[in-house]
């Protein structure tokens, strides 16, 4: 039997101001993901990490977006998934995500690419309503199509890919978890007109910034003022992460997606390692276990290693 392995890879959504709107591929961690045809239909998923997901397709989110795929194709066509996940479930880096785009990317491949990047984000956005509650793509769109992206209209999939200078980006993941429902539920219902402008000019400034290589203007841009103030509550050394990672030399930075991982982007990789050590020592401090990653925007989306 034919089959296809995938490296699904971790990405930053928001991005501070953008929320639901703004993401980043990162070149790690990744996923790995293997699909196989199978002459039994249905869909079998077997995983080779530790983290106790479920292999039940309908419980889990490859299997929801792989029936979603499967559907669409109008197949019975069986298929055996394979994940080994190096993404953290829960870390705020998209874990999720490249289990959905992984599988529908790696089972695209397998039967000949009978359909394109925005159907493809369709397919994962089903598997990621399981894991969230709704259909967002800030993740599932830098996850398929690489690089950094603005979606500027989710129901339509108005896909936006942008150019950006070099940036290294530096991650901390304090090893507590944050759900993504609850960190949704939590967010303000209204929000006041004043904040509203402040944060539409943030996002204007950001995407000015990575269009014109700006680092200052990209620096004063990863600003939000909705809502990293309510979600910050819930991550234990925030405030002082943030601060010696700006004296360390970063431009900027915050939540990743509803957390608990935070990262800061840096012009240089000795500045980005620097804020690594600075976050580390926070985390040290208070005692939390951690994991930290220094790393650079990933060109391309869910890459195909071999068929």
């Amino acid at each position: 039997m034919r089959s296809v392995t995938v490296k699904s890879p971790a990405t930053l959504s928001n991005l501070c101001c953008g929320f639901d709107i703004l993401g980043m591929a990162l070149e790690a961690p990744y996923d790995l993901i293997t699909i196989s045809e199978s002459a039994q239909s249905g869909i079998r998923i077997r995983h080779l990490d530790a983290y106790g997901l479920p292999e039940d397709p309908l419980l889990n989110i490859s299997g929801v977006a792989l029936q979603s795929f499967i559907n669409a194709l109008g197949s019975q066509q069986g298929f055996d998934v394979v994940v080994e996940k190096k993404i953290k479930p829960g870390s705020g880096i998209g874990s999720s995500a490249a289990s959905a785009a992984g599988v529908v990317v790696a089972a695209n491949e397998l039967m000949g690419r009978p359909f394109n990047n925005n159907q493809l984000l369709s397919f994962a956005m089903d598997g990621e309503v399981l894991a969230s509650g709704s259909r967002h793509a800030d993740n599932l769109a830098p996850c398929i199509y690489g690089g950094l992206v603005l979606i500027r209209d989710t129901p339509s999939l108005d896909i936006i890919p942008l150019s950006l200078p070099p940036l290294y980006v530096t991650i901390v993941h304090p090893q507590i978890e944050i759900k993504t429902s609850y960190a949704r539920e939590i967010l303000p219902k209204e929000i006041p007109l004043k904040l509203a402008v402040n944060q539409w000019a943030n996002v204007a400034g950001l995407v000015a910034g990575f269009q014109q290589g700006d680092y200052e203007l990209i620096g004063r841009s990863l600003e939000d003022v909705i809502v990293e103030p309510v979600r910050s509550k819930l991550i234990p050394g925030f405030d002082e992460v943030k601060q010696k990672s700006l004296a360390a030399g970063a431009l900027g930075g915050g939540i990743s997606g509803s957390g608990p991982s935070l990262f800061m982007l840096s012009k240089e990789k000795n500045l980005a390692e620097k804020v690594a050590v600075e976050m580390s020592g926070v985390f040290e401090r208070l005692n939390i276990e951690y994991k930290t990653y220094v790393t650079t925007v990933a060109a391309h989306g869910v890459e195909v290693l071999h068929t």
